[in-house]
């Protein structure tokens, strides 16, 4: 019988960086059962310590935080120590680090990365213009755009779009059928602004497109799901990157946050050279 790791994640903020870290984790080992326990905005000792307090009686728990706050973060430390609970902070080590480095004290104020600054307002608007400039929205305005992506059906265009716009790039998608559902203003001006295409092998496009029929309980549209005309416009997508020499990524086998990754590769090399 295998044992269920109780994992407490504990934050000062909204948890968020904790459970990217805590996924991070938990796919480098596997085959091992967890139960996670989420706290958010943890501010107080009374508030730790109701928490070690469940913990110490599951077994096999682990504490992970996030606490900026020094005095705070000693507590939850030193009180998992008495109640022999591993625990392990995730921000200590390289604040400090960072502040010799700079030479500079840090603020240590909990939810710092949210403060309403020009950088916060430029991810919102960037995620309510993506929002407006979906699948092929709006095509008039895309010349305002950071990053355009272009794809057949089910090639992550959307998801990869708003994890760009949560970057703060004001990104449009727009489905592609053939080389005449390419917007005009992109075929006459190819570096407009950066464009990337999204591909991915035909087989894996059924599933995707089967999956999506039964979502939605259709069953009529069969040239849809059609691996011949899938691997048609699969091809005729790769051709036209290709004549207009828009950099291409086969998303096949990539997670959108890969996906996106690389597109701000190509977007800061596309800058580069503008």
């Amino acid at each position: 019988m295998k044992n269920t790791y109780q994992i407490y994640l504990i934050s000062d903020s909204t948890g968020e960086t904790l459970d990217r870290i805590f996924i991070a984790i938990k796919a480098q080992f596997k085959n091992i059962d967890y139960k996670i326990h989420t706290f958010s905005f943890t501010r107080t000792e009374n508030q730790i310590l109701k928490i070690l307090t469940n913990a110490s009686k599951d077994t096999n728990s682990i504490i992970l935080y996030s606490i900026v706050d020094n005095n705070l973060a000693k507590y939850l430390a030193n009180t998992s120590s008495d109640k022999k609970i591993p625990c392990f902070g995730i921000l200590g080590d390289l604040i400090l680090s960072f502040s010799k480095l700079l030479n500079q004290k840090a603020s240590h104020q909990p939810s710092g990365q949210y403060t309403l600054n020009d950088e916060y307002y430029k991810r919102i608007e960037a995620i309510q213009f993506t929002m407006n400039h979906d699948d092929g929205n709006l095509i008039k305005e895309i010349k305002k755009s950071d990053i355009i992506l272009l794809g057949v059906s089910r090639t992550s265009k959307t998801p990869t779009a708003i994890y760009l716009a949560n970057k703060g790039f004001k990104t449009s998608n727009i489905p592609l059928i053939n080389e005449n559902s390419i917007p005009k203003i992109l075929r006459d001006n190819p570096k407009l602004t950066c464009v990337v295409g999204l591909s991915t092998e035909p087989e894996r496009l059924v599933d995707l497109r089967k999956n999506r029929m039964n979502s939605l309980k259709e069953t009529e549209n069969k040239s849809y799901t059609d691996l011949n005309t899938i691997r048609k416009e699969v091809n005729e997508a790769k051709n036209a990157f290709k004549k207009y020499m828009w950099p291409t990524i086969d998303v096949t086998r990539k997670s959108v946050e890969e996906t996106a990754a690389s597109v701000i590769k190509i977007y800061e090399i596309y800058k580069k050279n503008d």
